[in-house]
């Protein structure tokens, strides 16, 4: 984070799990797309996260959907900026019906009597390539990307504590 001052090293980053944690935790978050123009496109949306991969539907002919359709990177946010985390990533349509099915349980575990539903609209999943993490208590030490290798789920082995003071 270049003009911030920051330490270079990585003392006080913090583990991918603690992003994992608010990332599965809320209950709203913000999605990121880009309209035909190159204008961004914001919007709260529910979803889960399950197995390093953020799931979450919409209908068809929203905005989102055809943002996605011309241009599949996106940015998915949790809802608490206070702990951010911000997952810049790929969305794909998920039409097999197996993983469809798997993701019943926790969507309506979690948005009880809501149900995800591809009948609805398309089923997404955004796999992320580079997130971030900023914990306002601890200031802007404890700033941290994580580098996905693509197409895994999980950090690169050496970058789950990549620091943003130190990669610019």
């Amino acid at each position: 984070m270049p003009g911030y001052g920051l330490p270079r090293g990585t003392q006080g980053l913090m583990p991918w799990s603690w992003a994992e944690n608010r990332l599965r935790k809320s209950h709203n978050y913000w999605l990121v797309t880009t309209r035909p123009d190159g204008a961004p496109h914001a919007m709260p949306v529910w979803g889960i996260w399950v197995d390093s991969v953020y799931y979450f539907s919409t209908g068809r002919k929203s905005r989102k959907a055809k943002n996605l359709a011309g241009n599949p990177r996106c940015v998915v946010c949790n809802e608490a900026a206070d702990q951010a985390v911000i997952v810049e990533g790929i969305a794909e349509e998920v039409i097999d019906p197996r993983v469809i099915e798997r993701l019943f349980a926790p969507y309506y575990a979690k948005y009880k009597p809501w149900k995800l539903d591809p009948k609805l609209g398309p089923i997404f999943a955004v796999r992320p390539r580079v997130a971030f993490g900023l914990e306002e208590a601890k200031s802007l030490g404890s700033a941290t990307r994580w580098r996905f290798a693509s197409p895994r789920r999980q950090p690169r082995k050496g970058s789950i504590s990549a620091p943003l003071r130190s990669r610019g």
